[in-house]
């Protein structure tokens, strides 16, 4: 079966004329695609002879609804899809002032071991393709109702640990014919691989590039994340560095506050030196305590923030949305995963 919703309108467009189709059906199979149908019968303006090849050639599997839930503090919404093969990821909508954002998906599961987060207990299973994660935006907008205007890729899984479908995804999100979500619309975070972050340097797109820091010195970023054991934080920064001089974009660091643990004055003061004289933003996590780890949230936020703001450093306080539906990432896989195993026992 061909994965039509991973195709490019040309792919299409190609693949449409090769049935014996005119080349202009494979854009309406795109935007067909990208309204979220679920099967071949529902795309009207397309003949029958052409509804039976994809039913019978193509693989337009939508996501499944596993679980939702709905913050009553917030009107947060996080989904618990079902892919195809049965595996499970998540998706979260949060209501802005400026409009809905969804936070999706790229892995189902994660090889980063990061020590604060839930999304890599169990480890990473496998890449989610384009089609995917493209899905995660249209579903979401289609069941909830509400139209999406940014993109946060941010949910389980590193982005740029699979480089090649997440840039396939970008270039399908943003084309006019479909949801046609521009690039300054869509952040991807990382928590730091470099390769990959001079990779999308020389692309020159227009998005905004998140990078997980959460600590800025080696023996402490090391413990929390084993990404960091590598090239370490000197070449994080360098890499960091590379990519404004390419795009102009300004980086956003990410920075979950831990007690104890990376909260102190001498990392503020730390990270106020590594960031001295560059175009970048901090953005303050309160941690989202996972049941598995000890680690615990922070008590010294606001005085964190101070004492960046006092070394000319703009850091801001992310603001907690969906506490009460276990928003952060990959707490509720988790839990339906836990779920899985005591029915089967």
């Amino acid at each position: 079966m061909t994965d039509l919703r991973s195709m490019t309108v040309e792919e299409l467009t190609a693949w449409c004329k090769d049935r014996g189709q005119p080349a202009f059906r494979g854009k309406q199979l795109f935007q067909w695609l990208s309204r979220g149908v679920s099967s071949a019968e529902e795309m009207t303006d397309l003949p029958k002879a052409l509804r039976a090849v994809i039913d019978e050639e193509g693989d337009i599997s939508p996501l499944t609804i596993e679980r939702k839930q709905v913050s009553k503090l917030d009107g947060t919404i996080k989904y618990l899809w079902k892919l195809s093969d049965g595996n499970c990821i998540e998706t979260v909508l949060m209501g802005y002032h400026h409009g809905n954002s969804v936070c999706i998906s790229s892995q189902v599961g994660c090889a980063m071991g990061c020590a604060f987060c839930a999304s890599t207990i169990g480890g990473k299973v496998r890449d989610l393709t384009a089609g995917e994660l493209l899905a995660q935006v249209i579903f979401t907008q289609k069941d909830a109702g509400r139209p999406i205007s940014n993109i946060v890729l941010m949910g389980i899984g590193e982005p740029l640990d699979n480089y090649d479908n997440v840039r396939r995804f970008l270039t399908l999100v943003n084309h006019p014919a479909g949801l046609n979500i521009g690039m300054r619309h869509i952040s991807l975070s990382t928590c730091g691989l470099i390769r990959g972050i001079d990779r999308l340097a020389e692309e020159g797109l227009q998005l905004t590039l998140s990078v997980s820091l959460h600590a800025p010195d080696d023996e402490t970023r090391s413990a929390l994340m084993p990404v960091n054991r590598g090239k370490g934080v000197a070449a994080l920064f360098a890499a960091c560095r590379r990519y404004f001089e390419k795009t102009g974009r300004r980086i956003s660091y990410e920075y979950a506050m831990i007690d104890g643990v990376n909260d102190t004055p001498r990392h503020a003061e730390a990270l106020a030196r590594q960031l001295e004289g560059t175009v970048a933003h901090v953005n303050l996590i309160p941690l989202n305590h996972v049941a598995e780890s000890p680690l615990k949230p922070s008590t010294h936020v606001a005085a964190f923030q101070r004492q960046l703001e006092k070394r000319g450093i703009t850091a801001t306080v992310r603001r907690r949305l969906g506490s009460d539906i276990d928003a952060s990432c990959g707490q509720l896989r988790r839990k339906a995963m836990g779920e899985s195993r005591s029915e089967r026992r």
